[in-house]
C-alpha cells in the first residue's frame, strides 16, 4: 500500500501540488517539504510548482474580482460580508495588502478578488503576487523539509514510520491554524463587547 502511494505521489504529485496551492495551500506544501526530505519529490520542484500554483492562483482571483466582482458579492453572502472588512484593510495598508494576502487567515482568496475589484493597479499586483509567492514557496517547503530532517534525530528510520510522522506534522499544522481562529473569534468576541458598550453608554 504505501509503495503503492509513493508510486502515485511521484508520478502526480506535483500536479496535486499545483491545484492545491493555487487554491491555498501551506499543509499541502509542508508535506510535499517533507516528502522532498524523504526523497519522493526534489526540493527544488517543490518551490517552482508552488510558486507557479500560488502565483497563478493569486492572478486568478485577482482578475476574476475584475470581471466577476459585483457578481461575487450578489452570489455568496459569506463574500459580502468580509468585503467591508477586507476593503478596509486595503484602504489603510494599501500595497502591503497585495504582498501579504496570501499570509493573511481568512482572506487569502477574499483579498486579490477585492484588490481586482477596486483600482489597483493590475502590473502592480502582478510583480507584488510573484514576490510574495516566491518567498512563500520557499518559507514554507523548507518548513516541511527541515522537519523531515530534523525528524531523523529522534527516529532512526524516518521512512519506516513515515505514516507516524506525518500525523505528527499534520497535528502540528492543525494546531496553528486552530490558534489562528481562537485568536480570531476572541478578537471579534472583544469588538462586539466593545460596541455593545458604546451603544449602552449613548443610550445613557
Amino acid at each position: 500500500m504505501q509503495e503503492q502511494f509513493l508510486g502515485y505521489l511521484q508520478q502526480y504529485g506535483y500536479w496535486i501540488l499545483f491545484l492545491w496551492t493555487f487554491m491555498e495551500g501551506e499543509a499541502g506544501l509542508i508535506l510535499a517539504g517533507f516528502w522532498a526530505s524523504q526523497g519522493h519529490l526534489h526540493l527544488a520542484g517543490v518551490m517552482l510548482v508552488a510558486l507557479l500554483g500560488g502565483f497563478c492562483g493569486d492572478q486568478f482571483y485577482f482578475y476574476l474580482g475584475r470581471w466577476q466582482g459585483v457578481l461575487l458579492l450578489k452570489v455568496f453572502t459569506l463574500f459580502s460580508r468580509k468585503f467591508r472588512k477586507a476593503l478596509r484593510l486595503i484602504e489603510r495598508y494599501g500595497t502591503f495588502v497585495a504582498f501579504v494576502s496570501r499570509y493573511t487567515y481568512g482572506f487569502r482568496i477574499l483579498l486579490p478578488l477585492i484588490l481586482g475589484m477596486s483600482s489597483f493597479p493590475a502590473l502592480r499586483f502582478c510583480w507584488l503576487n510573484l514576490l510574495s509567492a516566491l518567498i512563500w514557496s520557499i518559507a514554507f517547503s523548507m518548513a516541511g523539509y527541515l522537519f523531515g530532517k530534523s525528524a531523523a534525530f529522534f527516529v532512526d528510520d524516518v521512512s519506516r514510520y513515515e505514516h507516524v510522522v506525518i500525523a505528527v506534522l499534520m497535528s502540528l499544522i492543525a494546531l496553528f491554524w486552530l490558534s489562528h481562529l481562537v485568536i480570531a473569534r476572541r478578537r471579534r468576541g472583544a469588538a462586539r463587547e466593545r460596541l455593545a458598550r458604546m451603544k449602552r453608554n449613548i443610550r445613557e
